[in-house]
């Protein structure tokens, strides 16, 4: 069922900076938070929003100014993607893998490779993912084939949790080579099959799409196959890159389960039973509970603007420490952001009240859509690494989970 990925042929704008990347975001945001819920409870795809998602521009803000693109900086991207991610966190996930394969264009990519796809983010065209596999011996094993085919490859393989591949016009694919060297092939949605499966049934991030794609003997050309495995080989940033975005997803969740624990403590109006005061705005733990939610709810939008500052450096010289000291920053930033996307969900119940439990309100998918996301990669392991780093200068793997 390769039927959602149409590819859009409204014209598409050009965003040319921060400030104009950050504005539009807002925009969109504003728009896309009004059927969030509606969305999620009758898992109603975002078809429409991701046509004026990609058409605002927004998807080519990584885009090298070199190759036509506001070339934005990693702050301004984490930045917009929280703040999608707070509107509607599905669609705040989507586009993580469009980055990720625009990243590893930029370090990995010849020049016109880079030329060919660059222009295609530009005009639009959305990138998704298949990299993930089931029944693999470890999380980094591949077993999707690429085969030589003459001039070109054929794909042979399945995988599993393809976010943004449902919706993608290309689909960037990991597989191994007969020397179990890994690629990482732009697929056409529609190519001979290639079959992209809606089965994704989480009970968070429920519209992201993330189902399954199969490949049987699927043509991809060789100008379409980049080299992926060398990017970890050698220090870039790619990896850092990666977390920063899940980093920005997890801080979106935190603010849009606040802000909803904010409003309805708000709106309420019946006094907590024997507190002496006469609203829940007054109740002295209801203002610690809040207190505590807000304090680190702004340590992790602020390690998240950090760690943007660091991806940064790295990418404008890659060095083993440079990078390594991107990794670790994002995996701070990522390590809170998980606690508080899960704490922020968690509490607005507490805070607001039985009328949280509503169904017309849907406020539990905070906290299913953060305990979903937040399983992307054990945090537990970017504790290990920031601590690893610290107390034994030992600096941390080159791979996209950290």
């Amino acid at each position: 069922m390769n039927a959602p990925a149409k590819p859009t042929r409204s014209p598409t704008a050009l965003i040319r900076s921060d400030a104009q990347a950050l504005e539009v975001a807002t925009q969109l945001a504003a728009e896309f938070s009004l059927e969030a819920a509606t969305r999620d409870r009758e898992r109603r795809l975002p078809l429409a929003e991701l046509e004026v998602f990609s058409r605002s521009g927004l998807w080519g803000i990584s885009v090298p100014k070199a190759y036509g693109g506001a070339g934005v900086s990693n702050v301004t991207l984490a930045q917009v993607i929280a703040l999608i991610a707070q509107a509607d966190g599905s669609l705040g996930q989507i586009p993580q893998n469009h980055f990720y394969a625009l990243e590893v264009l930029r370090v990995n990519g010849s020049d016109s490779q880079q030329q060919r796809f660059y222009r295609l983010a530009l005009a639009g065209e959305r990138f998704g993912n298949a990299l993930a596999e089931l029944g693999t011996k470890t999380a980094l094993d591949r077993n999707t084939r690429l085969i030589r085919d003459g001039a070109g490859y054929r794909l042979d393989g399945r995988k599993f949790y393809a976010t943004g591949a449902l919706f993608a016009q290309r689909i960037p694919t990991l597989a191994v080579d007969d020397q179990g060297i890994g690629y990482l092939a732009f697929a056409a949605h529609d190519a001979p099959g290639l079959q992209v499966i809606d089965d994704w049934s989480g009970f968070g991030q429920r519209t992201t799409g993330s189902g399954s794609v199969l490949f049987d003997q699927v043509y991809v050309e060789a100008e379409d196959v980049l080299p992926f495995q060398s990017a970890f080989e050698r220090p870039t940033t790619v990896g850092p890159l990666a977390q920063l975005l899940h980093a920005a997803i997890d801080t979106g969740l935190a603010r849009a389960a606040y802000e909803d624990a904010l409003r309805f403590v708000r709106e309420r109006s019946r006094p907590w039973i024997d507190s002496g005061v006469d609203s829940a705005r007054e109740d002295p733990l209801t203002l610690k509970a809040f207190g505590h939610l807000a304090i680190r709810l702004h340590a992790a939008e602020a390690l998240l603007e950090r760690a943007g500052e660091f991806v940064d450096r790295a990418q404008a010289e890659p060095t083993a420490q440079s990078v390594a000291e991107a990794s670790i920053a994002v995996a701070e930033a990522r390590a809170l952001s998980t606690e508080i996307a899960l704490a922020a969900g968690s509490q607005l119940f507490e805070l607001a009240g039985s009328q949280a439990t509503l169904a017309e309100h849907n406020l539990d998918r905070h906290w299913r859509n953060a305990r979903t996301h937040t399983l992307h990669d054990p945090v537990r392991w970017k504790y290990h690494a920031v601590g690893n780093y610290y107390l034994n200068d030992e600096l941390p793997p080159r791979r996209g989970t950290i």
